[in-house]
């Protein structure tokens, strides 16, 4: 039998972390690095865990690698505090992990991702496959400020079950995150990318079409509109603000 180290990241989670690590209280270890949550969240979590860890914010990357050498296992299952294992998942993995005739050194596993209480299906939000489940000897994690990714050796497979994702629960919290992260892509963004009046007025139009139109988040009704303004809203706050990076810099 191989045992399976759960991982989670967090800062103050406490209306999703219980329900996180609830999910995943059958894994042989559970691992959570926290980035001195001013909540309930580390008094919740040692409800479940002992090995509780807090690690002063270094970015995304950063916390998964301490997150990565606090494992003992030799497999590592990672999920951040919004997502949940479902039974079907469970079992799956176990299945894996555990059969002798499965070569694979990481799985990729479907996501289902929710707009509130709605289950996003298209805008290419969904299987939004996420390598999630690998070997600890076969992993390692890229530098990348936002999109930062488990990069496995091959082979790697993919899993059926879904990964359930609570990614929005309000709009006004979706505001803040989408404020944050438009301000770590722009910074990753900022070298490569020169801001005209080309950009600024056509780049965020098109990645509405694309969201809207082309990967058919008109199917997902109102909550798929508002998934494609929120992404051309992501995008007018990228440009603006590597706008205001490079005015500032050259002032």
């Amino acid at each position: 039998m191989h045992g399976i180290s759960a991982v989670i990241i967090c800062k103050n989670e406490e209306k999703n972390i219980a329900a996180c690590l609830e999910s995943v209280n059958w894994c042989d270890e559970i691992i959570v690095i926290d980035a001195f949550s001013t909540d309930k969240t580390p008094e919740l979590t040692k409800q479940y865990t002992e090995k509780f860890f807090q690690k002063e914010w270094a970015g995304f990357s950063e916390q998964r690698k301490t997150g990565l050498e606090k494992c003992t296992q030799d497999w590592v299952f990672a999920l951040d505090a919004d997502e949940r294992c479902t039974s079907e998942l469970k079992e799956e993995i176990l299945k894996v992990v555990n059969d002798p005739d499965f070569k694979e050194n990481g799985y990729f596993i479907p996501r289902k991702s929710f707009f509130v209480d709605h289950w996003i299906k298209h805008s290419g939000w969904y299987p939004g496959y996420q390598m999630r489940l690998f070997k600890r000897s076969k992993v390692k994690l890229n530098d990348r400020i936002v999109h930062e990714k488990y990069e496995v050796e091959s082979p790697t497979g993919k899993l059926k079950s879904d990964m359930l994702h609570y990614t929005v629960t309000s709009v006004a919290e979706f505001m803040t995150k989408i404020n944050n992260y438009s301000t770590l892509q722009a910074k990753e963004k900022a070298a490569k990318r020169n801001i005209g009046f080309f950009g600024m007025f056509f780049r965020p139009r098109l990645s509405f079409f694309k969201q809207y139109i082309l990967r058919l988040g008109f199917l997902d009704g109102t909550p798929g509109l508002m998934v494609a303004y929120f992404d051309m809203i992501t995008q007018i706050l990228v440009n603006t603000k590597i706008w205001e990076m490079k005015k500032i810099k050259i002032e």
